[in-house]
């Protein structure tokens, strides 16, 4: 499957960013084939040496993505310390198109290095020999899974789709990475019982070495203490732990936004205690542990599909997602990957997934309930938790394709602030035609030829996005009794809210284009009319001049392309009188243009509104005394 992101930023390109490759280029140094110096041993030998430089050129092209993709995370960590907010927005931005770049300069340096034979089919380049090799250039590499998908992206554009199987491709992993891990290891291991629990805590803070100071890191400290003994009952943990008790924490902090994240695990007698201590700074430039996130529960929603991904620096990336896995059981790995930044592999694992899936199951793709879209046709398979979405040939809104993608990719790199799904994009993905039911097979043929492809028994569909499967909201208001549809209401204003405070405008605001989560978290996945805030003119609805004016189908005034008309919104989206008086009960100021003006008048002046991925009654500032409060003063937010 081709990598399908377009979006292209240019990158730094200083020696510092290069120190990672140190790994690709001693493996390199050390292979067999590498040392032996050349001689003429026939044509055998030849293309043994080219098939050796070819899996060289991939795995340099490789590392050198990787020494980058590290270089951006430290560089989020020194924007932390500096409170240089929207410089680390503009990180995590630029870094969604770094993998692409690599993977076009691989193939570029094939392509010149190589000749064009390298497309003219596997047995005109030595494809077979080249997967060999890479394969032992990675036995003591520090990312294989990566390396591995990295080698796919290359070659996929190289080679046709008909050589895409596990003789040419990892469709298998060939490297294990079960124990892999880093020199020091990717976590770090603290004894309360040895050390007492204050004096753990603080050598965990200080193991940070964050270059700033903090607020108060005895009080914060205090907080962590009385958190912890008030999670392990009235003994505490210390009193009644076992010999064994211990606390893992990841050795890197977890960079988004205006947040910091420890992330760790009390581990006491074989029951593990998942938990996140988010750090923040102070107006001042100090740092402050906001709060003591306990469970597989909260940490999940740190790491929600509808969050912006996490900048992790990390040497062995696998066990950071094995230790994550110990903490969130039921998340797959695709989804772990895809949250530390690494969404390609997260792709990659997702296909495997799902080819497994389909292999152990035997219910067919069938279109996804709810309202048909104007733009999308979203099918789904209902035993796997996914929808699939393709843009129609036979579109009911003035809008081209490219436009379309240029939505969703808005939105990929962008802050989601839990609110906007995550996508994956794929292009040319080959399923069963048995799986497909008869009626989807009609509806693609007639809703978008150009995407489709029959092969035999294979359907190629060229182009889609997949998304986690939800609840459309406007069916579950329908099931829903008096007392959840006014939840809902409430949580569908919230989710508006954020976006707006993230500088997006949905645009088309029908309870269709949002989704309930399994947590009845009201997330937007829809995203073909998505703009910026600060993009559009929010205007009241002129007094009509005459009576005429007012009894006509049309407007007595000018609309242009960017206008939009708060207090319009009561009209199509708040018809049912129950739903919109739970609407307007806390969110009534959407209804009015002054509320969306003042937006974005703060969004210009460079603030970036507080968004929190944890219920605000676990700060905290709740437990503190008003003295306390005091000094910690300027808060700031973990914005998504």
């Amino acid at each position: 499957m081709a990598d399908a992101h377009r979006h292209d930023t240019p990158l730094p390109d200083s020696p510092a960013n290069l120190s990672g490759l140190a790994t690709g280029a001693a493996l390199i140094a050390t292979s067999p084939d590498a040392c032996t110096p050349a001689t003429d041993a026939g044509p055998a030998r030849r293309a043994g040496d080219a098939a050796m430089s070819i899996a060289q050129t991939i795995l340099s092209g490789f590392d050198r993505h990787y020494a980058l993709f590290r270089y951006n995370a430290q560089q989020a960590k020194h924007r932390y310390e500096a409170g240089d907010w929207h410089a680390i927005r503009a990180l995590a931005r630029e870094r969604i198109a770094f993998y692409d770049k690599r993977v076009q300069e691989a193939v570029a340096r094939l392509e010149t290095e190589f000749g064009a034979s390298l497309r003219h089919g596997a047995e005109d380049a030595p494809w077979l020999s080249v997967k060999r090799h890479y394969v032992g250039l990675l036995a003591a590499h520090r990312q294989p899974e990566l390396a591995e998908t990295f080698f796919n992206s290359v070659t996929t554009k190289i080679l046709h789709r008909t050589y895409f199987h596990n003789d040419f491709l990892f469709v298998r992993p060939a490297v294990a990475t079960d124990y892999l891990d880093a020199d020091p290891p990717s976590y770090r291991v603290y004894y309360p019982l040895a050390q007492g629990l204050r004096g753990a805590l603080l050598a965990m803070m200080v193991d940070l070495g964050l270059a700033c100071p903090f607020v108060d890191v005895q009080r914060d400290l205090a907080l962590v203490e009385a958190a912890i003994d008030e999670r392990f009952g009235p003994q505490g943990l210390v009193a009644g732990a076992s010999q064994d008790c211990q606390v893992h924490v990841l050795r890197s902090l977890f960079f988004r936004n205006k947040g910091a994240y420890l992330i760790g695990r009390i581990v006491d007698d074989g029951d593990v205690v998942p938990f996140a201590i988010p750090l923040l700074r102070d107006s001042q430039g100090r740092a402050y542990l906001d709060a003591m996130l306990f469970g597989t529960e909260r940490i999940e929603a740190l790491f929600s599909f509808s969050r912006a991904y996490f900048m992790v620096d990390m040497d062995v990336p696998s066990a950071y997602v094995r230790f994550l896995s110990t903490l969130m059981p039921g998340k797959p790995d695709s989804e772990l990957y895809s949250m530390l930044g690494l969404h390609k592999q997260g792709k990659t694992l997702f296909y495997r997934d799902m080819m497994h899936h389909l292999r152990h199951s035997h219910d067919q793709f069938v279109e996804a309930a709810g309202i048909k879209g104007l733009v999308m046709l979203v099918f789904t398979l209902p035993s796997f938790p996914y929808v699939f979405k393709i843009i129609k040939d036979l579109r009911r809104k003035d809008m081209t394709r490219e436009f379309i993608q240029g939505r969703y990719q808005l939105v990929k790199v962008h802050d989601r602030v839990g609110r906007m799904a995550d996508t994956w994009e794929y292009s040319d993905v080959p399923f069963p035609r048995a799986r497909f039911a008869p009626a989807l097979i009609e509806e693609l043929r007639k809703q978008a030829p150009s995407l489709l492809e029959e092969e035999g028994d294979t359907i190629v569909i060229r182009h889609l996005y997949i998304e986690r499967r939800m609840v459309p909201l406007n069916m579950h208001l329908e099931r829903s009794d008096e007392a959840e549809r006014a939840r809902a209401m409430n949580e569908y204003g919230d989710a508006i809210k954020e976006m707006v405070a993230a500088n997006i405008f949905p645009g088309d605001m029908l309870y269709k284009n949002f989704g309930v989560t399994r947590s009845g978290r009201i997330v937007f996945y829809d995203y073909d009319e998505v703009q910026y805030v600060t993009d559009c003119n929010f205007r009241e609805i002129p007094p009509p001049r005459t009576p005429e004016d007012e009894m006509s189908s049309e407007p007595w005034y000018n609309v242009g392309p960017n206008d939009v008309f708060p207090e319009e919104f009561a009209s199509f989206l708040l018809a049912d009188r129950k739903l919109r008086e739970a609407f307007v009960r806390r969110h009534a100021d959407l209804l009015e243009a002054p509320f969306w003006r003042a937006k974005q008048a703060r969004i210009r002046q460079g603030v970036l509104e507080d968004v929190f991925p944890y219920p605000d009654s676990l700060r905290f500032r709740h437990r503190m005394d008003g003295a306390s409060l005091q000094r910690r003063e300027g808060g700031a937010t973990m914005g998504g």
